[in-house]
């Protein structure tokens, strides 16, 4: 450089002409490269003194070209304004407005074919500082494009000796190189300011909740009306019954329960029912003393209603009518029940049953009668063929395992009966796999049991009524066949029986007996088995389509082998191991 103004500046750069339509930078007066009636930069002139294209010759051209980029330079900032708000995408033709970032004063922007706007970077202060005035172009404005994207950039002011730089104008329009750091910076603080409206958004959704939440218990908390009343009460207790009406189940039960005892066979292995009669005896049945007829010395502890227990042996027993007598030690000193008149029970008569189901000692249950004069046969345990028969009295009381041998009582507290058996869905109604109480129970008739007791305690065994005949119970038809007789076996009615004396033979078809009808062979049976032996009774039967009637005195089964001759007899269809000798 050789310190003259206008000269070496023009020589050094003689090819950096203005933009077309934008004048280039100016020098503020008073600096170093202003003289009077010179305006514009010392390069703007040859050294001939002709003014080189684009300079300014006056002042006033100076003024309005200035004037003229203001407004330019505000027209394209607005339309950059639009262009984001619209959502164009920055560089397109109506949006090409990009936010970059000023160079550094010593490094020079490339030229281009765009025009530096005036105020941009170059543009000295009175000092000579090259630096760029503040807020315009040349220090990371607003660079407009006409039509395309590219970065117009204004060019660094040069030098420290007060002369302004020439701005370099960046390709208009051309596609100009752009600035991944900076495009990068205004994405990345549009994300910043994104992601802190959605945290506020998310915060602020939660207090909203919490609280929407704490308001609403508080509310309801103090709308709802108490559910609690402290002045509430349901009254006093009333006086309690020292006593029951004598009648009343209670009052039965206050009187019957004491004289029932529940009975333990062989440590627990089964569990039945019993109860005190005259003499400190205990009545039960047989199959509970022998465990259905599984054992024949069985050891027996008998518990009493006053908790106390002892052990108990058997007086007798009798498997044909199901009835045993037992006695325990102090058993003497225990209340006794009153026996009734089976005979005199009617269906509708209320009843009671007493005992230990399923080892329930004390156990009350009320019914009644449902029926009388019931054929009832007991199923044996497996092997064994069943040799109780009797009419029973069926009650609808509550009847279960556990019940056996325990008492069934009148209104007026009186034994009618001795529960036995009950009938249910099951395979085996008596004592065996059977299942609970379905409505249907059966008791032994207290005029049968005395009868049997007293015999047990008097003898140790019991007799029972006979008839002398074989019956067919494989038979289909109505009322009771006497087996016929076949060559070489024993003949069906044994002779000197009561039904040889009568007249009856085989092949007879008993219809009645002791004017109650017989409708099958258990029928039969049932009704022989549950009158005393030596009864005088009356029966009707069929020979040959004839009907005759006949009158017979019962025999015993002590006078008689029964059991010897119904073995005898080959096997029959319906008889099971032999054919049932009544």
């Amino acid at each position: 450089m050789s310190g003259q103004p206008g000269v070496d500046d023009a020589a050094e750069s003689p090819s950096m002409p203005d933009m077309a339509g934008h004048p280039g930078h100016f020098r503020r007066p008073g600096s170093a490269s202003a003289t009077a009636g010179h305006v514009g930069r010392p390069c703007d002139r040859t050294r001939s003194g002709a003014l080189l294209p684009g300079a300014w010759a006056t002042a006033a051209d100076r003024d309005s070209a200035f004037e003229a980029g203001r407004a330019k330079t505000a027209a394209a900032r607005l339309n950059s304004t639009s262009a984001r708000s619209s959502g164009r995408p920055a560089g397109s033709a109506s949006g090409n407005v990009r936010l970059a970032s000023a160079p550094a004063p010593s490094q020079a922007r490339p030229a281009g074919g765009g025009v530096s706007r005036p105020g941009s970077a170059g543009t000295g202060w009175p000092d000579g500082d090259a630096s760029s005035r503040p807020g315009l172009l040349g220090a990371g404005s607003f660079v407009g494009g006409d039509a395309g994207s590219g970065d117009g950039a204004g060019g660094d002011g040069a030098g420290g000796d007060g002369a302004g730089g020439d701005g370099a104008g960046g390709d208009e329009g051309n596609g100009g190189p752009r600035s991944p750091r900076r495009l990068s910076f205004l994405r990345g603080t549009d994300g910043r300011r994104r992601g802190r409206l959605a945290l506020l958004v998310a915060a602020l959704a939660l207090a909203c909740t919490i609280l929407g939440g704490v308001v609403g218990g508080f509310v309801v908390l103090h709308t709802q009306s108490p559910q609690t009343d402290p002045t509430y009460t349901l009254g006093t207790v009333p006086p309690a019954l020292t006593s029951r009406p004598a009648s009343s189940v209670a009052g039965i039960a206050a009187r019957v329960t004491p004289s029932v005892v529940m009975i333990k066979v062989n440590g627990g292995e089964g569990t039945g029912s019993g109860f005190i009669i005259q003499g400190g005896y205990i009545v039960t049945d047989n199959h509970v003393v022998t465990l259905d007829g599984q054992v024949t010395n069985s050891s027996l502890e008998v518990y009493f209603a006053n908790g106390q227990s002892e052990p108990a042996a058997v007086v007798g027993r009798d498997p044909f009518s199901d009835i045993a007598v037992i006695k325990a030690v102090g058993s003497a000193s225990m209340p006794a029940l009153t026996l009734g008149n089976s005979a005199a029970v009617d269906v509708g008569d209320p009843v009671l049953a007493v005992g230990s189901p399923l080892g329930l000692a004390d156990t009350v249950t009320s019914g009644i009668v449902s029926a009388v004069n019931r054929p009832v046969q007991p199923g044996a345990a497996a092997g064994s063929t069943s040799q109780v028969y009797f009419d029973a009295i069926q009650t609808d009381a509550p009847i279960n395992p556990g019940n056996s041998g325990g008492p069934l009582v009148n209104a007026r507290g009186q034994v009618i009966g001795v529960d036995a058996a009950i009938d249910t869905l099951g395979a085996n109604p008596l004592m065996g796999t059977q299942g609970g109480s379905i409505g249907l129970g059966f008791a032994i008739p207290i005029n049968q049991v005395r009868r049997v007791a007293v015999e047990l305690i008097r003898t140790g065994r019991a007799t029972h009524s006979v008839l002398g005949a074989v019956i067919n119970t494989g038979w289909g038809g109505t009322g009771a066949m006497i087996a016929g007789a076949r060559p070489g076996s024993p003949s069906t009615v044994t002779p000197g029986s009561p039904a040889a004396l009568a007249g009856l033979r085989p092949g007879d078809v008993i219809i009645r007996f002791a004017g109650q009808p017989v409708t099958n062979g258990d029928t039969l049976l049932d009704a022989v088995r549950s009158l005393p032996p030596g009864q005088n009774v009356s029966v009707t039967f069929l020979r040959s389509g004839q009907t005759h009637t006949v009158s017979l005195r019962l025999g015993s089964a002590q006078s008689l082998p029964v059991l010897a001759a119904a073995t005898d007899f080959p096997r029959a269809r319906g008889f099971g191991s032999a054919p049932p000798a009544v």
